[in-house]
């Protein structure tokens, strides 16, 4: 069974860079810099930003279901973040090296399941997940931040 990983859209966050300080505070947004690599994911790029990069931290609602399981939480946006990564049967660095909480949903948006991923693991739980037809999509989150990393879906 293939799946894909993609980036959010970057339409939806460009036009914030252009904000300042105060625009972005009137919409609970903050800029930030990078400091270290690992720590800053970016959720257009699935890549973690490099030192000195410039980011906006931002709520995001990552699963927008009308159930009980709808979900939001702050993410991460690169500047230089231009096209949303595309990543089929392989997994994206921002997967990579840092626990990810799997959320394994249902076509009707409910929770069918849930996995705790270390490194290495990702791919063969993402396989054995979608081996049962009932999970349409997987929702990856880091697990110490809960933060939304990505969404995975059936090829």
């Amino acid at each position: 069974m293939g799946y894909v990983i993609k980036g959010l859209a970057p339409d939806n966050f460009t036009p914030l860079f252009d904000l300042d300080e105060s625009a972005l505070a009137a919409r609970d947004m903050v800029r930030v810099t990078a400091t270290s690599k690992p720590g800053y994911p970016c959720r257009v790029s699935l890549l973690d930003a490099e030192p000195g990069e410039e980011l906006v931290l931002l709520h995001h609602e990552s699963h927008d279901a009308a159930t009980p399981y709808r979900s939001a939480y702050a993410i991460y946006v690169r500047e230089n973040a231009h096209e949303a990564a595309l990543y089929e049967n392989a997994i994206a660095p921002v997967l990579k090296g840092r626990p990810i909480a799997l959320r394994l949903f249902g076509k009707d948006g409910m929770l069918r399941g849930a996995d705790l991923v270390l490194e290495g693991r990702c791919e063969a739980t993402i396989e054995r997940a979608f081996a049962d037809e009932e999970i349409a999509y997987i929702h990856a989150h880091n697990a110490a931040h809960g933060c939304f990393a990505a969404q995975i879906d059936r090829l």
